[in-house]
């Protein structure tokens, strides 16, 4: 009876643990999925740049862009997601380093842009 017990005990330890790995790896998935959501739905909502302000405050925007996008892409786990991210972030890398002041340079930003952002809503999705 004692040696009974003994492998009942066991195999209801076993049962456990292999359940709560199975409740570790689905609240996992929750958590990695909380943070795509909440990366993309960050990311998208600094997709916007006007073009028609300051030099110097548009590159200061996209500075602060650039770095809030390196910080969300940092916090993805999913590989689509976070390199969606970093290419964003280097489009407004490309803005800091550019002559915006020309309308040709504002547009080949945008239509660059709108691709990386296409990207990131793929990767999203």
């Amino acid at each position: 009876m004692t040696r009974w017990g003994a492998v009942v005990a066991l195999a209801a330890a076993g049962a456990l643990l292999a359940g709560c790995d199975q409740v570790n790896s689905a609240v996992d998935t929750a958590n990695s999925t909380a943070d795509k959501v909440s990366a993309c739905t960050q990311a998208l909502g600094l997709a916007d740049l006007n073009p028609l302000v300051d030099p110097d405050k548009l590159k200061a925007r996209a500075q602060d862009k650039e770095q809030r996008l390196r910080a969300l892409a940092a916090d993805v786990q999913e590989q689509d997601v976070k390199n969606a991210l970093l290419g964003m972030a280097d489009s407004y890398v490309e803005v800091q380093k550019e002559h915006i002041q020309d309308a040709g340079v504002v547009a080949a930003w945008a239509k660059r842009n709108v691709a990386k952002l296409d990207a990131l809503r793929k990767a999203c999705s």
